[in-house]
């Protein structure tokens, strides 16, 4: 019995194509993620526009290319205007 066959002369199993973006959970978890971190991020500026801290231009310029970044992330994959009903 060198040979194996399947008695039943199935076919391997498929892979699905699982397209999340298309889900409207998945891109309603997602646009509440990073909305989530783009107001914490701009309450950090704000908190560090009264602090008198050495560098805080420096993090807050660090701080405002991350929120560019990821509202550029939520208009890239329109998100930007996602509302959930």
């Amino acid at each position: 019995m060198d040979n194996f066959e399947n008695p039943r002369n199935e076919q391997p199993p498929t892979t699905r194509q699982v397209r999340l973006d298309h889900h409207d959970s998945v891109r309603n978890h997602v646009h509440q993620r990073v909305s989530t971190e783009v107001e914490r991020l701009e309450r950090r500026i704000e908190a560090l526009r009264l602090a008198k801290a050495p560098h805080v231009a420096v993090m807050i310029s660090a701080y405002e290319r991350m929120i560019d970044h990821k509202k550029g992330f939520l208009q890239n994959w329109e998100l930007d205007e996602w509302r959930h009903y």
